[in-house]
């Protein structure tokens, strides 16, 4: 089997939702934490985007975590995560794009809108997996990381408001499609569950996503959490039962 490397950030969602990808279909891979900022040059020499997740099968690049799982699927068949069935795997594909589009950067956003204000929070997340030399130095830059963040994210107040509404829309979107089911798409697990799940995970922090977490979030991000437990119950169960 060729060697199989996951070059990645360890707090990114879109990370997570391939990490678990390998993980529940067994696939053997290293992982590579990438230094934010630093990541670019290394994206753009083997990819076409700056951004991670990326994948190295041998001399083979994936990107995006849509497309990492498509090859995982295609590549390692045990445990698919796509549905057989076309009219079931045009559903779940339509979920995992809802997720990815609608629910992954409107999580980041609103998450990162409260955490960035508190560094003793979020830098132990940030800095996950990196060099001990490193966590100091990324500390003293943080003020600046931070407004890079910012200004890349649209992390303002405006658009951190709009993206809470848009998260609430987007539980009550998944509550309907579940009425009492376990699963988004038939009758089991599949991609649409993972990428959901993945999207909302920051918001529940699940053991299982390998970040050093906070015991709570900061108000008034843990409060408008914990008055939305109820919505975020069917993620965490999808997790306690397939991560």
């Amino acid at each position: 089997m060729q060697p199989i490397t996951l070059y990645q950030f360890p707090i990114s969602h879109y990370c997570e939702k391939v990490r678990w990808a390998l993980d529940y279909k067994g696939v053997p891979h290293q992982i590579k934490n990438l230094l934010p900022g630093k990541h670019i040059e290394f994206a753009k020499s083997v990819a076409q985007r700056s951004s991670v997740p990326i994948l190295q099968v041998g001399d083979t690049y994936v990107q995006q975590s849509s497309a990492i799982i498509d090859y995982l699927d295609e590549h390692f068949p045990d445990k698919p995560l796509t549905p057989a069935d076309p009219d079931l795997r045009e559903e779940a594909l339509k979920w995992e794009a809802f997720a990815d589009k609608d629910l992954g950067p409107h999580v980041r956003r609103w998450a990162y809108y409260t955490l960035l204000e508190h560094p003793s929070v979020v830098l132990p997340a940030l800095t996950t997996g990196a060099p001990l030399l490193f966590k100091p130095m990324f500390r003293l830059f943080f003020p600046k990381v931070r407004a890079l963040m910012k200004k890349a994210m649209n992390i303002y107040p405006d658009e951190a408001q709009a993206s809470a509404v848009q998260i609430d829309v987007a539980l009550a979107q998944i509550d309907e499609a579940l009425n009492g089911k376990d699963f988004l798409v038939g009758d089991t697990f599949s991609r649409a569950d993972l990428a959901v799940s993945a999207m909302l995970a920051p918001l529940f922090m699940p053991k299982q996503y390998g970040v050093k977490w906070p015991k709570k979030m900061p108000e008034p991000l843990q409060g408008w959490v914990s008055a939305r437990q109820d919505k975020l119950v069917w993620a965490e169960k999808v997790y306690g039962e397939n991560r």
